[in-house]
């Protein structure tokens, strides 16, 4: 009877544990990225009754009650909620964020995060985003060096904080190419074809192709005069003045050309009529069209960054142009349950959990390892009709253990009153 007394106290001590942890997992409920923990009980050590029969082969032994062994990191995905900003992020998959105050490396679920005053990257406590840099900055002159389209992650030691600048100039980048396309027909009637051609003064000047039907035409296919004129938009100063011809062969294909470039006020630019039926096309039967396409951009200043669905930082500017900036890290570990909770929705890596990797791709390239959605943030991920299932039954445990304590009083209480 007395024993049952110091089982009971033991499982209602680990009980009350247990009731604490769900009570912090539903508390959290609606916090960003928060992990829930489930705790696992285990038996304290059997104690041996004796037997009449030595010589039995059942071990005869009683419990001595229970204990929290262990509060177990709750690894499932949480559900996620669409926000309002560009900037906030939601993990699909395994993996984490990784956020630092200059001292210390956290790892996080929480994808809320945003861009201060000085242009940082922070998170709702105002720690750095690691990631990686594009190296396509002059912090000198706050200008774009190279427009990037995606950057590659770098290696797992090597991140750092996405510090980016809050005024950034995109320069001017003159056309080198300019790809035509199109059907001119048979008839013997000129077509016009234009495209647009920026300069080294970030001026944008028109370029246009007239072709015209040769004289002297060839037994099969067809030859036609080209005049590629350069001029200003307003088409009051004129660049350059280049004469060439194309030829087709019976079916419209196009087989030779003689234009191969212009001059744009002194920036040379490439001219591609294409090849066969890839650009521009002599055919009788199909409409009259023509297009064009240029490379190059004005210079523009920028309006914002924005975060991708690939975790990039994108930079906008006022000429409609875009360019990745800095890579946004997503950290891996051999045991994620190892972590060292830091309260709240922040982990440290610890011996257990092991050092922080990188996945690679079958080429070796580091890579995300899961989706980044953006615009988004993952809830925390314990559903909480299982919090409150789970508060239910440890608190019918709990009154169970201690009814157990009473009837063992009781017991005790009876046999003191018996007569010797």
């Amino acid at each position: 009877m007395i024993q049952a007394f110091y089982t009971g106290v033991s499982g209602i001590s680990a009980h009350q544990t247990a009731i604490d942890v769900t009570a912090d997992n539903l508390a959290n409920i609606d916090t960003v990225g928060f992990r829930s923990y489930t705790p696992e009980f285990g038996a304290l050590f059997d104690e041996a009754i004796s037997t009449h029969n030595p010589s039995s082969s059942v071990n005869s032994s009683v419990g001595i009650g229970s204990s929290i062994n262990a509060t177990a990191l709750n690894l499932q995905q949480g559900p996620i909620a669409l926000s309002e900003r560009s900037t906030d992020l939601a993990i699909e998959g395994e993996g984490w964020f990784g956020v630092t105050d200059n001292q210390n490396i956290y790892y996080t679920r929480a994808g809320d995060f945003s861009f201060d005053v000085d242009g940082d990257l922070v998170n709702s406590e105002g720690m750095y985003v690691l990631g990686t840099l594009g190296d396509n900055i002059d912090f000198t002159t706050n200008t774009l060096t190279k427009k990037l389209d995606n950057i590659a992650l770098g290696d797992v030691a090597k991140q750092q904080k996405i510090q980016l600048p809050d005024t950034l100039t995109y320069q001017t980048e003159p056309t080198t190419n300019i790809s035509f396309s199109g059907n001119i027909g048979t008839e013997d009637v000129p077509r016009v074809i234009s495209a647009e051609a920026i300069d080294a003064n970030g001026e944008k000047n028109k370029v246009q192709l007239t072709f015209t039907k040769a004289p002297n035409q060839p037994e099969i296919g067809s030859l036609w005069n080209i005049e590629a004129v350069v001029t200003s938009a307003d088409e009051k100063t004129t660049y350059s003045t280049t004469t060439a011809q194309v030829s087709f062969d019976k079916s419209g294909a196009l087989t030779n050309t003689t234009l191969t470039t212009v001059d744009n006020n002194g920036n040379p630019v490439s001219i591609d009529l294409g090849e066969k039926f890839s650009g521009i096309t002599s055919i009788a039967t199909a409409p009259i069209s023509g297009s064009s396409k240029s490379d190059g951009a004005i210079a523009g200043e920028l309006t914002g960054y924005d975060i991708n669905a690939n975790g990039e930082v994108v930079a906008a500017f006022s000429n409609g142009e875009q360019s990745s900036v800095a890579q946004i890290a997503l950290y891996h570990f051999q045991n994620d349950q190892g972590l060292e909770n830091l309260g709240g929705i922040l982990f440290k890596e610890s011996s257990n959990s092991g050092k922080p990797i990188f996945y690679q791709d079958t080429e070796g390239n580091n890579i995300l390892g899961s989706s980044v959605m953006n615009g988004a943030l993952e809830s925390s991920n314990l559903p909480i009709e299982t919090g409150l299932t789970n508060l239910i039954i440890l608190q019918r445990a709990y009154d169970a253990n201690a009814k157990s304590i009473t009837t063992a009083d009781q017991m005790i209480q009876k046999a003191l009153q018996m007569d010797a």
